[in-house]
């Protein structure tokens, strides 16, 4: 085939996410919910497809906002109020984020003083929560640590009175990020150590996201017994689990085709019709290298040293100069019109792109178990032309 035939067989863009999959990780969350007697809800700022909501629906029963569109998104797409945390609720939204919402948790006493009366006079059921700060964290990128010195989330234990204020149900943290059972342990150590105290005046704990427990390598069972040993300790406490990237870990992929190979200074890039500053702007931000299907990953300067002529950068379609990453061994050189496929692009992924540059946005499928492909939504001019009204 030549580079011509190529070009007119090259495919659009697409995320696909396969539900055999989801359901997968849904029901390994559900069997540690109920066997941890614990409560897992949905965070939409990893994952908010809400097409795909009435499959969630047969698995869990509530979800996590973190904005007034989350919560709207929660009650009027998932069918139920959101547990919802904001670090800055304001003047404009909270009433109607309190509509939307069965808890409200404020990221400080401040805001829970500023806010409460007007929160609890729009809805009376609300349960309020305050976040709380336990200063331990294994988070090694300092972007997506929440515990680091000088964070703006969550009160430290030094900071709060021996009797919470009136109207505080329940404690949030957030310490952790696609971490393993045994960092929740170690965590878990420092939560007690600096709360417990107050855990008799609270009825219930949210322990946050990152808890990444549909990793293959994840320790399931340690995870139930450090949360049923929990319950042994604190009876009458409620536990709340809130993940984002476990739900949609590992269930879908996105397809891209090369559009063009270039060289410089002996450095191949195989030009894509997708952009890692759009389409996958966790790459660049963490920073983490993703799996391409049927290629090996290898170091950046492994570029330079290629001497089979199958070595090359991945490089984005916008014109900001980093939109590459480094560096994978194909198994034979590209051709023009080759689909290179990104693994497990599902979870934050979907809820992070941008339209940077008017770039062409790639459409969102479902793979049925039954195998046939549903388009979920597909992106055009207006999309991009309505962002600017």
């Amino acid at each position: 085939m030549n580079e011509m035939s190529r070009d007119m067989v090259m495919l659009p863009p697409m995320y696909v996410m396969e539900e055999k999959l989801l359901r997968d990780n849904l029901s390994l969350i559900r069997r540690v919910a109920e066997e941890a007697d614990v409560e897992i809800i949905l965070a939409f700022k990893a994952f908010a497809l809400w097409k795909t909501f009435p499959i969630f629906r047969e698995y869990i029963h509530a979800t996590t906002a973190s904005s007034l569109s989350e919560a709207r998104l929660a009650m009027e797409e998932f069918g139920v109020p959101a547990h919802t945390f904001s670090p800055a609720y304001t003047d404009y939204e909270v009433d109607e984020i309190s509509r939307c919402s069965s808890h409200l948790t404020f990221n400080s006493l401040s805001q829970f003083g500023r806010y409460v009366c007007r929160a609890k006079a729009v809805n009376p059921a609300l349960s309020f929560g305050l976040r709380i700060n336990p200063e331990y964290s294994e988070v090694g990128t300092d972007l997506y640590n929440p515990c680091a010195p000088g964070t703006r989330f969550g009160v430290s234990a030094d900071q709060l009175p021996d009797q919470l204020p009136s109207g505080i149900e329940g404690l949030h943290c957030h310490c952790h990020c696609e971490s393993g059972s045994d960092v929740f342990e170690r965590t878990l150590v420092h939560i007690e150590e600096k709360f417990s105290r107050w855990f008799p005046q609270v009825k219930w704990i949210n322990f946050g996201g990152g808890h990444l427990m549909t990793r293959k390598d994840y320790d399931v069972p340690r995870l139930i017994r450090l949360l049923q040993g929990f319950h042994q300790r604190y009876p009458w406490l409620k536990v709340i689990l809130e993940p984002g990237s476990a739900f949609g870990w590992q269930t879908g992929f996105l397809r891209s085709s090369v559009v063009d190979l270039v060289e410089d200074h002996g450095i191949k890039t195989a030009i894509l019709n997708v952009s890692f500053t759009c389409h996958m702007p966790d790459c660049l931000e963490m920073p983490y290298q993703p799996v391409v299907r049927g290629a090996e990953s290898l170091p950046l300067e492994a570029a330079e040293q290629d001497t089979e002529g199958c070595i090359y950068r991945l490089g984005g379609n916008s014109c900001l100069a980093g939109d590459f990453m480094a560096s994978w061994r194909f198994p034979k050189p590209l051709q023009v019109g080759d689909e290179v496929i990104f693994e497990d692009m599902l979870h934050y992924t979907t809820v992070k792109t941008n339209m940077f540059n008017g770039i062409s946005h790639p459409s969102i499928a479902l793979l049925h178990t039954d195998g046939k492909l549903e388009i979920l939504r597909e992106f055009r001019y207006e999309d991009y032309r309505d962002r600017m009204d």
